[in-house]
């Protein structure tokens, strides 16, 4: 039986059991210069500081224990470590990126500051929020959604969340607990995630 493939096609393949070590750095990867413990914000950071927290959960709603969350936000007063926003910030060393592994019963966390709004569609302001990237085992490509924040005035105004039908809309905006806010993602089945495509 010939292994030969048509036009150079090779065998699709999902993401392999080494998905988990190869993305987040640990006691097997020390030197990997992207954290995954979740801190964001340095202490002395401006701004307002808060816990972003919650489980990512499959479709058959069990704990995913080895996906990896990416987050990337603006800083208290709306302005990305980004070339592109051009705009002067008030720390130079809050960069709005960060990782976090999750632990065996699926949780994910992030010690970070709030983010101020940001510039939007036509002029306007979007309501602060964070950009999240899901990675996991079996999956062909990472998910991108966003978290925005329970109790925001803005949020009524957001055209990306206004996108999302209002039925949708509690899935992606975590509830605040103190300075804990809490958002769980599933990735399939009921009360599935928003997921964009970019």
């Amino acid at each position: 039986m010939s292994t030969d493939r048509p036009d150079g096609i090779s065998p699709s393949q999902t993401v392999g059991p080494f998905f988990h070590y190869g993305l987040t750095p640990g006691s097997a990867y020390p030197k990997v210069p992207v954290t995954v413990d979740g801190q964001v914000a340095a202490q002395g950071t401006p701004g307002e500081r808060i816990v972003v927290t919650g489980r990512v959960f499959d479709g058959e709603g069990t704990p995913v224990p080895d996906a990896m969350i990416e987050i990337w936000q603006a800083d208290a007063e709306g302005r990305y470590a980004h070339p592109a926003d051009g705009r002067a910030r008030a720390s130079n060393s809050f960069m709005g990126f960060g990782r976090s592994d999750t632990l065996a019963d699926g949780t994910y966390r992030f010690e970070t500051i709030k983010p101020g709004r940001t510039p939007g569609l036509n002029g306007g302001e979007q309501a602060p929020h964070l950009l999240v990237a899901v990675f996991g085992r079996g999956m062909l490509k990472h998910l991108y959604t966003r978290i925005y924040f329970d109790g925001e005035p803005s949020n009524a105004t957001d055209a990306i969340l206004n996108l999302v039908p209002s039925d949708r809309r509690q899935t992606l905006i975590a509830r605040r607990e103190g300075s804990t806010y809490r958002l769980d993602i599933r990735l399939q089945g009921d009360g599935e995630t928003v997921f964009f495509e970019i």
